[in-house]
């Protein structure tokens, strides 16, 4: 199972390291409070990335997630993206 490690870099930029069998990955996500308000109102940032990357490994292996990018990319490319993370943010509160 992998390990995810989200950091406040500045601003609206997180940085996301996921570890796995002795490897790891390192990503660069912008999430905006309209982000938190559209996807998991109420939640911290820092739960709904970690959610968002619970989310695209359960579809994807690390290495094939984007090295940076905007968290509303995740619904371009999975469209049910939106109707689910509340709910995967909310189990992890």
């Amino acid at each position: 199972m992998a390990q995810i490690f989200v950091v406040h870099e500045s601003g609206a930029c997180y940085v996301v390291t996921v570890e796995e069998r002795g490897d790891s990955t390192t990503h660069e996500v912008t999430v905006w409070p309209s982000d938190v308000e559209r996807y998991a109102p109420g939640a911290s940032p820092e739960a709904l990335v970690r959610a968002s990357f619970e989310f695209l490994l359960a579809r994807e292996p690390k290495e094939a997630i984007l090295g940076r990018f905007d968290l509303p990319v995740i619904e371009r490319y999975f469209p049910e993206y939106r109707r689910l993370i509340g709910n995967m943010v909310a189990d992890d509160i």
